[in-house]
């Protein structure tokens, strides 16, 4: 009884909320998920007080945020010895990104951009995502579902923030991206320019396999530039040509890695879910501090195509760049994780879904190369995981190519190969204005499981030329499009798309703004 009289109250303050305010959006029932808004906010003594649509927002973050510190702090306490080599895994990966997402929530909310907020409140849906992902993966047999990571609906309460923070940008005018000269767009500073273009490197840090630098490894330098720098300025490590066998993670700011030479200076590992790590973990390189650049660099994963997901680099670096690097494995080759990323003049070799995640990225002037994978097995270019319609994330391919590697050629007649397929229910990818070779497959694209994810899925094709491009013959999927409008086309650019005209300049990297 006392139960039913706290929702009638809780219900009726709802009711009372909305015919106070003037504007629909304000309410639970415009959300997503109503019954955890109501549930989570109207209990908030500061919820009557709430009269505009940014307090409202601001309302919802402190309640997922609240909800996100208290699974932390339970998952944190809870005694795991017990639990089998997959699931103390995957745990450990989902404190990791449970910690990231109290972090997001946190910056969502001093945030007055709405690009900011909208990209970060994705990229913590996407740490719910992986959070679930690695028990699957690793077929735990650990009772996920009853943890403390799915008691609190903080997936939920994330999908009813995009929501509401999306409509605080359909209130507002829409600002005005302004073209930079040169084409480069504004969150690459005039210093970082210099770094990319340049063929000298005043470097701070030097590796050296030989022993001629300050270190052996690469991970024995991003140790040391984490306590020499104060994470506000450039720090640039210098990589020499080698192989440097080992698995790196680095959590530090506005660091730069710079190679001597894509294939000369390679970082290499064979970490995969065979072997025992979630997909997450298996990455050889690791990115999550914002702010990342690297140039002139190869990444590599060697487990091969019998170990399933592999991942050579993952980054959920904001603002990131990677110019003139290559990325080599077989399945799940780049993982672009999450938040705003660019790649331009890259090569990216791969078997399955080898570009895949959540990030919003544009990958430019790039070559895709299709690799020979196992027997029976059908090739995939992406996969992409928005799981929400709310999110900002997608993947966009722009005067790119895609074409069969040196070992796939011989026997590319014996494999089918397409641009992508749905990985999760929104998945997001279009290829504008690039060169696809006779290996994909006239239908394109690849269901991932019967009618999932059809008609909610985005996926489209502009301008694009080769053998390959045809799209008579294309898949007659709701969410599938021939794009025809450069209008349509011009929302997937890196100056719509990515804001990449606030931050990409200042790298010096080299790009097209528009189509």
């Amino acid at each position: 009884m006392a139960s039913l009289l706290a929702y009638f109250l809780a219900f009726l303050l709802f009711v009372t909320y909305r015919v106070a305010t003037s504007d629909p959006i304000l309410s639970c029932s415009q959300t997503p998920n109503p019954h955890v808004c109501s549930s989570m906010v109207s209990p908030s003594p500061l919820f009557a007080q709430a009269k505009t649509l940014s307090g409202f927002l601001h309302l919802a973050l402190q309640a997922a945020k609240d909800r996100a510190v208290r699974v932390h702090e339970l998952a944190s306490a809870m005694d795991v010895s017990s639990l089998d080599k997959g699931a103390k895994a995957a745990w450990a990966d989902c404190l990791e990104l449970c910690e990231d997402t109290i972090g997001k929530l946190n910056r969502s909310m001093s945030s007055s951009s709405y690009d900011d907020a909208q990209t970060w409140l994705s990229a913590a849906m996407a740490n719910q995502q992986t959070c679930r992902n690695g028990f699957i993966e690793l077929g735990s047999s650990f009772p996920f579902g009853s943890s403390p990571f799915m008691s609190y609906n903080i997936s939920e309460s994330l999908s009813n923030s995009l929501a509401i923070n999306k409509a605080t940008t359909a209130a507002k005018s829409g600002g005005n991206r302004r073209l930079l000269s040169g084409g480069f767009p504004n969150w690459l500073s005039a210093a970082d320019r210099k770094l990319l273009h340049s063929s000298t490197i005043n470097a701070d840090l030097v590796v050296a396999k030989d022993g001629s630098g300050n270190y052996k490894t690469i991970s024995e330098a991003i140790a040391a530039a984490t306590k020499q720098s104060n994470g506000r300025s450039r720090f640039v490590i210098h990589v020499k040509a080698g192989v440097y066998n080992e698995n790196v993670q680095t959590p530090m700011k506005n660091l730069m890695i710079v190679g001597d030479g894509m294939n000369a200076t390679v970082v290499t590992g064979s970490r995969n879910v065979q072997d025992g790590s979630t997909t997450f973990r298996s990455a050889t390189f690791a990115v999550t501090g914002d702010g990342f650049i690297a140039r002139d660099m190869t990444f590599q994963n060697t487990a091969g195509p019998q170990k399933h997901q592999a991942v050579a680099l993952r980054s959920g670096s904001d603002l990131s760049v990677f110019y003139r690097c290559s990325f080599k494995g077989y399945q799940d080759t780049l993982y672009i994780y999450s938040q705003r990323q660019f790649y331009r003049n890259c090569d990216v070799y791969g078997t399955v879904d080898f570009i895949f995640g959540d990030a919003a990225v544009v990958l430019q002037n790039c070559s895709m190369y299709v690799r020979k994978p196992m027997s029976g097995q059908k090739i995939t270019v992406t996969a992409q995981g928005r799981t929400d319609p709310n999110e900002n994330t997608g993947i966009s391919i722009h005067d790119s190519a895609v074409t069969a590697a040196s070992e796939l050629k011989p026997v590319q007649g014996s494999f089918k190969t397409y641009l992508g397929r749905p990985w999760k229910k929104y998945s997001r990818t279009v290829f504008m204005k690039t060169s696809l070779d006779s290996l994909i497959d006239p239908a394109g694209w690849l269901e991932w499981s019967g009618n999932f994810a059809l008609s909610t899925l985005y996926y489209g094709e502009y301008m694009n030329t080769g053998a390959g491009a045809d799209t008579s013959q294309r898949v007659k999927w709701p969410g599938y499009h021939v794009i025809t409008s450069a209008t349509e086309a011009s929302k997937f650019t890196v100056a719509n798309f990515l804001s990449g005209n606030s931050w990409i300049p200042a790298t010096g990297v080299a790009f097209t703004s528009g189509l």
